[in-house]
């Protein structure tokens, strides 16, 4: 993961507060134009849930979507590399799971979804966290992992019920195009889901158009117009 420092904005973007398994949670939620829609978790990159995440999250509820995302930091955002790699690692995965099915439960629980499941995505640790929750909740249909970073050890994804569509950079040294074909082989071999993994001429974070510096505008139109047909498809809108 890059060096360079985030985006600045805003602290952390948060207008509602939830349960989450016991304990309160925060998020930011955006409605579509027409009030309704099918639901999709948006989780974020160790930065946190920053101007970034929360324009994602708009631009789904522009597509339709009841989006979600969820704080997985309790406010906190990272402003160096640093910090927000000791962020990361004081976030244990099942701990952050666990949130992020609260957040679920909270999304199906709204009057204005529309779906019975959910759709994820998710960006560097947050598309590892579309991994990890969709292996663990059977009620992510959709599982969209942008560059996902795998913490730890790979999920068991015997329970995986999600369909997968995820994209990377060909020069991305965070996730090495060379782990991928691995990481397909133990989904497939678990689960009978054979995800689908495209590749673009870019680098880690080529969606995040808050950095220059690795924004690839071509590769993110491709990555985004074939992840909101996947989600419609999955959730039937």
């Amino acid at each position: 993961m890059s060096d360079s420092p985030r985006p600045t904005g805003k602290p952390a973007h948060q207008n509602v507060t939830f349960d989450s398994n016991g304990t309160t949670a925060h998020g930011y939620l955006a409605l579509p134009p027409s009030g309704s829609g099918p639901g999709v978790i948006v989780i974020q990159e160790w930065w946190g849930l920053t101007d970034h995440i929360a324009d994602v999250t708009d631009r789904l509820a522009a597509e339709g979507f009841v989006a979600l995302a969820p704080d997985l930091y309790g406010g906190n955002v990272a402003h160096d590399s640093g910090e927000a790699f000791r962020m990361m690692q004081e976030l244990p995965v099942e701990r952050g799971v666990e949130l992020l099915s609260g957040a679920v439960d909270h999304l199906l629980g709204l009057p204005e979804v529309t779906s019975d499941t959910v759709g994820t995505v998710g960006f560097c640790m947050g598309g590892g966290f579309v991994l990890y929750l969709a292996a663990k909740d059977p009620r992510v249909s959709a599982a969209v992992p942008f560059y996902g970073v795998i913490q730890g050890e790979v999920p068991d994804f015997s329970g995986l019920k999600a369909q997968i569509l995820g994209h990377y950079g060909e020069r991305d040294e965070t996730v090495p195009v060379a782990t991928l074909d691995g990481l397909r082989r133990h989904i497939e071999e678990q689960s009978g889901v054979v995800p689908e993994f495209r590749m673009y001429p870019a680098d880690h974070a080529f969606f995040n158009d808050g950095r220059p510096e690795v924004y690839d505008k071509e590769s993110s139109e491709r990555a985004w117009a074939s992840s909101v047909e996947f989600l419609k498809r999955a959730l039937g809108s």
